[in-house]
């Protein structure tokens, strides 16, 4: 009745291997009907009246968790197959961290858990409802399109060699390890930075539009062979992947503002043609 892969029309997403709103491998048809949650998370902000005077004072406020429910209906050949849909996608809506990607205009994703029993419920026996209750623990909708960028440390070319017979002025150029790096979304987005070895003290520096920059300054070595992961969202500070290099580092933690661009200019106590700075990112919406 419906040939795997066959856009049911509609709203889509992927929850792990489910394809909502698309018909499956097995010829399983799983349209979705709600999407709620995905527009907005919840605001975490307080109010404090004022006192002898008219009004209150706002908080900061802030993003809380995105709750999000996926409601729909499951169509297929046969009985067993709708048993083995359901199993599916009660295994889709784990307890472990499961990539949610819904098709908007432009592709977005989150990663979320099950927060909710799962209802599914038989309509006959080839067709059943079903609801997943997951929740997002980071509220921002990440574009499915990773961007990244490397460059190595500053270059001077030109200048002057001695010996020299003064009076000669040639300029030095330096040429600025950096990368630019964007974001379309609606929501600060925050990188993650790696430094490949052999460097000493390496500092990164994220300037903004304005001018306005923070800093990140490790004071230590990286060896040849070795990186260095700095996950701004997490405050976290990896040597290999494992080892814990936090107290070594003085952060000005940076973010990516929305519908602007920054740059990382990478800089350190001495040059090394093989050290790296990378900085992935995601573009982020509300």
């Amino acid at each position: 009745m419906y040939e795997p892969g066959m856009d049911l029309g509609g709203l889509q997403a992927n929850l792990g291997g489910l394809p909502l709103g698309s018909a499956d491998g097995q010829g399983v048809a799983w349209i979705l009907q709600e999407m709620q949650g995905w527009d907005s998370p919840e605001i975490r902000a307080e109010v404090q009246q004022r006192e002898a005077d008219h009004g209150a004072w706002f908080t900061p406020g802030y993003l809380g968790e995105r709750p999000i429910t996926l409601a729909g209906v499951i169509i297929a050949p046969d009985r067993t197959a709708l048993d083995d849909a359901m199993e599916r996608a009660r295994v889709a809506a784990g307890l472990s961290d499961t990539l949610l990607v819904v098709q908007d205009a432009v592709p977005k994703q989150a990663i979320v858990r099950r927060s909710g029993r799962p209802a599914l419920q038989y309509v006959t026996d080839t067709k059943a409802t079903y609801s997943l209750l997951m929740t997002a623990a980071d509220p921002r909708r990440y574009e499915t399109t990773q961007q990244s960028g490397t460059t190595g440390l500053p270059v001077v070319t030109g200048g002057l060699t001695p010996p020299i017979t003064p009076p000669v002025t040639v300029t030095a150029t330096t040429v600025a390890g950096q990368i630019v790096a964007t974001n379309i979304g609606t929501i600060a987005t925050r990188p993650v930075l790696r430094i490949d070895g052999p460097v000493t003290n390496p500092t990164v520096f994220a300037q903004y539009a304005d001018g306005t920059v923070r800093r990140l300054a490790y004071s230590d070595t990286i060896a040849s062979g070795e990186y260095l992961t700095i996950d701004v969202d997490a405050k976290q500070v990896l040597l290999n992947g494992t080892a814990s290099r936090r107290r070594y580092l003085s952060a000005q933690w940076p973010d990516i503002p929305p519908q602007q661009s920054m740059t990382f200019q990478f800089a350190a106590s001495g040059y090394n043609s093989s050290a790296l700075l990378t900085a992935t990112w995601r573009s982020a919406w509300l």
